[in-house]
């Protein structure tokens, strides 16, 4: 794989100007949030890098809504975030996987039209042990964006389909921001040494079928039996010829969908007998997640439905998962209707 795949070396910034310059109607207000955005990343960034000589390694003594205990990492690179965004102006709710409820914006601060929904840290378990991490992100327009009222629950629970953009950062080898506005997947990997994103890989496509798949294979005995009968059929070769899939799992959401994007493949985290509605939130995981790889060409479902046509009904709902090639998520969904020729 090439270090550079794009017609033009580029920061991000400038990819901001020159993407606002095609949009003459442009106010300017998308491209100075998501300046303030990459900010609050560059300084988490910084910090990742320094993680156990920094005293940012650990578990706090809170525990956030959805049970997980909150690592001091999370807490950071939330209030980063959160600071970086809520004077910025142009933000007028707020939604993180730290927070329990929707964060409004005080009424001494200048509001906005949009709505930041994030996930500070995926994959926290991972932090003390220097393994992949990443920070997950989505932009939302409220529904009448001229309205100076708070914004309601209708305005903070849309579908994914309404997204304006999309992103994840991935902390691993290098840091690379993956980024779309609905015209097709970017990928920045940031220069320490300049201090800067460099855009690195431009309209990535996800390959149409892989050779890997992504999952928490513990919970097998947890998994709907069709399910299983998929990871059973993954996992053989068969008389057609096909080679059984490898897999690779890092648990973090954003590592595993990084590799996807590049080498194709599927990702998986089904709903259990324990989590019957899934675990990986609609909000601020599933839907940034889909929307960036249905740009890449890929697909995005939760085995009956697609991700991003799913109508919320709370802030930290989850769904089931199941994204990557498409041709490989097709055919879970064949699995889980029980029409794959394999299960006859």
């Amino acid at each position: 794989m090439a270090l550079i795949s794009t017609s033009k070396l580029i920061t991000i910034d400038r990819y901001f100007a020159e993407e606002e310059y095609l949009h003459p109607h442009a106010t300017g207000e998308f491209t100075s949030l998501m300046h303030d955005l990459i900010l609050a990343i560059r300084i988490i960034a910084i910090e990742v890098r320094r993680a156990g000589i920094n005293d940012i390694m650990g578990i706090t003594d809170f525990v956030n809504i959805n049970g997980d205990k909150v690592r001091k990492l999370d807490e950071y690179a939330n209030e980063v975030i959160y600071r970086s965004m809520v004077r910025c102006g142009k933000i007028c709710a707020i939604v993180s996987e730290e927070f329990g409820d929707v964060i409004k914006i005080p009424s001494d601060y200048k509001k906005g039209k949009y709505i930041l929904a994030y996930d500070p840290i995926d994959g926290s378990t991972n932090i003390d042990v220097g393994i992949s991490i990443g920070t997950i992100f989505s932009l939302y327009k409220r529904l009448d964006p001229y309205s100076i009222e708070e914004p309601g629950l209708d305005d903070i629970l849309q579908p994914g389909y309404k997204l304006e953009a999309a992103g994840y950062v991935h902390y691993g080898s290098s840091t690379m921001l993956v980024y779309t506005t609905g015209n097709g997947v970017n990928v920045f990997t940031y220069d320490p040494t300049i201090g800067e994103f460099i855009l690195t890989f431009e309209k990535l496509k996800i390959p149409k079928q892989g050779n890997l798949y992504s999952c928490n294979e513990s919970n097998y005995f947890n998994w709907d039996e069709k399910v299983r009968q998929y990871i059973d059929y993954l996992k053989r070769k068969t008389e057609s010829g096909k080679e059984p899939y490898t897999l690779r799992y890092v648990a973090t959401a954003v590592a595993d969908i990084h590799r996807a994007l590049h080498y194709g493949g599927i990702y998986m985290y089904p709903a259990t007998v324990t989590q019957p509605n899934g675990k990986i939130r609609l909000l601020y995981e599933a839907n940034p997640l889909a929307m960036i790889i249905e740009q890449a060409g890929g697909r995005a479902t939760t085995g009956t439905q697609r991700i991003l046509d799913v109508q919320p009904y709370s802030i930290h709902q989850p769904v089931p998962f199941f994204v990557g090639s498409e041709d490989d998520v097709l055919e879970a969904e064949m699995f889980i209707r029980g029409e794959h020729p394999a299960q006859k």
